[in-house]
């Protein structure tokens, strides 16, 4: 079974960045794609940015294009969330995910991924 764990959340300010990182084991790391999702109070969880497991074609959401980008390191089992110029909107927990072998829906589909980190918090103040 993959194990997730995120970490790298933290208390910023507006305009500020953040690193965040997913460190994987147990399934072989390279063979899956890998997303961000985030969920904020009272909100459902939404898509942040995927990479499919080759690292060739990146997803984002339109609300954080151009700000925030997805890379991954498979020699570590590594994930990671580079953020910048971030919002009060962008305050959330924010969680990594591996996609399942199987799955058939699109990369920036929650449905896609069956494995989930514990998820980090982010909060950014005005």
């Amino acid at each position: 079974q993959v194990q997730l764990v995120e970490s790298g959340g933290g208390l910023v300010q507006a305009g500020d960045s953040l690193r965040l990182s997913c460190t994987a084991s147990g399934r072989t790391f390279s063979s899956s794609g890998m997303g961000w999702f985030r969920q904020a109070p009272g909100k459902e969880r939404e898509f942040v940015a995927s990479i499919r497991r080759s690292a060739d074609i990146t997803y984002y959401s339109d609300s954080v294009k151009g700000r925030f980008a997805i890379s991954r390191d498979n020699a570590k089992n590594t994930v990671y969330l580079q953020m910048n110029s971030l919002k009060p909107e962008d305050t959330a927990v924010y969680y990594c995910a591996a996609r399942s072998v199987f799955a058939t829906t699109p990369m920036t589909s929650l449905s896609s991924f069956d494995k989930w980190g514990p998820g980090t918090q982010v909060t950014v103040s005005s």
